[in-house]
């Protein structure tokens, strides 16, 4: 059975890759994904606040006294927390690349249009094999147009892509205008793979303390439909490679992804809800149901089911949202 499998150029012994999640700040489980068989490893995000706040730093503890004592302006004498964050994250990649056999993808995580190029070139000098740009912005700005907010995306994407030779993906959020659009855009200015998609951190409010309070959802198989949809929809019609995200639990879930088109599908949730082991359950399911099915790659499977070979195309259209609607029964218990 071949599950390999080629993404940002980089060859995979299977699909099923471990995205950005907290167990990636640790070298011991990122060993243990590549030993349940993670075919390479999404490291944690470093967010673009953790540059400016160490930069901040450095400045504030440079000229720190410098007015008071002359002596000063030629002494500096970093604290031992002075280093977090981005200092951490390329020792950690480091690590990792020693540790690990299987490819090590960095990624940056930013919140405006700027800072990023600089910090990229270190993390390709560090040894990462690719780049993921996570794209996680709420704009709150009602002045700013939509056009200018994608016109940010791909300054930053272009202006990171002229600066690197390793591959770059970009990790999107399904709210666009027109994302069959901006994606082909993206994949014009240089993108070498989508990563669809980013969740986004919603906010709770706590009803007795009135206050707003931190709530992060673990995703479920639910969550899958919505990159399932827009990975069909785009197949075979970018030449960026697609990653699938969100919501993939189990072994038919990868393959409902690859059927749709995806060159690799990204676990998380189900790694923090069922362990880092779940991985080798997955790829043997996999494998059962190919075996079963008669397909004898994953080069076979990928794409049969996107809009461009699907039987119905119009099932990832509006056509289908009608039909479905006339379908459900209401009933009233």
């Amino acid at each position: 059975m071949d599950l390999s499998t080629n993404y940002l150029g980089l060859k995979l012994r299977t699909p099923l890759v471990p995205s950005a999640s907290p167990l990636c700040e640790n070298l011991a489980f990122l060993e243990q994904m590549e030993d349940a068989g993670a075919s390479a490893v999404v490291l944690h995000s470093l967010f673009e606040e953790q540059i400016r706040l160490e930069r901040h730093e450095f400045e504030h503890r440079l000229n720190q006294g410098t007015h008071s004592y002359p002596e000063s302006l030629t002494y500096f004498s970093p604290p031992p927390d002075f280093t977090i964050g981005p200092r951490n994250y390329l020792e950690h990649l480091k690590q990792a690349k020693k540790c690990l056999g299987i490819p090590v993808i960095a990624s940056l995580n930013g919140s405006t249009f700027g800072g990023w190029t600089s910090f990229a070139r270190q993390i390709e000098e560090a040894g990462a094999d690719a780049l993921e740009l996570n794209f996680y912005s709420v704009p709150t700005d009602s002045s700013i147009s939509s056009e200018d907010i994608e016109h940010g995306y791909l300054t930053v994407l272009a202006s990171v892509k002229s600066q690197l030779k390793i591959p770059v993906a970009v990790k999107l959020s399904p709210y666009f205008t027109n994302l069959a659009q901006f994606s082909r855009r993206l994949d014009l200015h240089g993108a070498d793979g989508l990563v669809l998609f980013n969740r986004f951190y919603q906010p709770d409010i706590d009803v007795e303390a009135l206050e707003v309070s931190p709530n992060v959802l673990l995703s479920t198989p639910m969550d899958m439909r919505l990159p399932l949809r827009w990975v069909a929809l785009l197949h075979g019609r970018i030449k960026a490679n697609l990653a699938a995200t969100s919501g993939i639990h189990s072994g038919c879930d990868a393959i409902k992804l690859i059927m749709a088109g995806a060159d690799v599908t990204m676990l998380c949730s189900v790694l923090l809800k069922r362990g880092i082991d779940h991985l080798r359950e997955i790829e043997r399911s996999m494998c059962q149901w190919m075996e079963e099915h008669e397909y004898k790659s994953v080069a076979q499977l990928k794409g049969c089911m996107s809009q461009l070979k699907c039987p119905e195309p119009a099932a990832f259209e509006r056509a289908q949202y009608i039909r479905a609607l006339r379908t459900y029964p209401a009933t009233i218990s």
